[in-house]
């Protein structure tokens, strides 16, 4: 569609050329690449590059998760339309999976992890619960759990250990529903309240805490 002059004028200039989701054009920074077989049945996978040297040469590039592909496509549609609405946020170019090498923006990609690590040993039937519960949290919440899971349980091989294991509960298991009363000292107990909204897991509680004790 064409524009007029008027409304060319008017359009905002993107802060700087990215490819991807948000990774400059003719640098090599720190980022993530989710890579996309063109099959329909193999595994996603998600590394992180270091970006180059001072000196130059060669980025170092860290193995981060593999997911099964048919949580990739439930996930994925959701995933691009936050990460765009952030991009677009920023005055940047929004992006599109495709088959192949993706480029994605560091602090987008540690954010990727948390929701796709959450995965791993999870029922399709909570796929839908863990991504609503990761879109819920902050992106300073994910950024400071990938750097708690990263630390010690990073790699494709640490699935379901340590902070990796909690993620899949702490996201995918499914909120309590019914606010319970304490018992009186007679014994007798009170009805259960019904709760008009489902709470997140008690890993948004303990988070909210880290954050207004720091």
């Amino acid at each position: 569609m064409e524009q007029t002059p008027k409304a060319a004028g008017n359009k905002k200039k993107k802060s700087y050329p990215t490819v991807g989701f948000g990774v400059p054009v003719g640098l090599a920074p720190h980022h993530f690449v989710v890579s996309i077989p063109r099959g329909s049945r193999q595994e996603v996978r998600i590394t992180e590059d270091l970006g180059m040297h001072a000196q130059g040469g060669d980025s170092q590039v860290l193995d981060r998760a593999v997911i099964a592909r048919s949580v990739w496509t439930e996930i994925s549609g959701p995933v691009m339309k936050l990460f765009n609405q952030r991009l677009k946020a920023h005055n940047l170019a929004s992006g599109r999976w495709k088959s192949g090498d993706n480029p994605v923006d560091r602090l987008l990609g540690k954010e990727l992890c948390i929701l796709v690590w959450a995965l791993e040993e999870v029922s399709h039937a909570k796929i839908g619960m863990a991504l609503r519960n990761w879109m819920a949290l902050r992106p300073e919440e994910r950024w400071w759990l990938f750097g708690m899971t990263a630390a010690a349980t990073g790699a494709p091989e640490d699935k379901g250990r340590g902070w990796r294991a909690a993620l899949g509960y702490a996201l995918g298991d499914t909120p309590e529903k019914v606010i319970r009363r304490p018992r009186s000292s007679n014994g007798q107990k009170d009805k259960p309240l019904k709760d008009k909204k489902q709470e997140m897991p008690m890993l948004k509680y303990v988070l909210d805490n880290n954050h207004e004790n720091q």
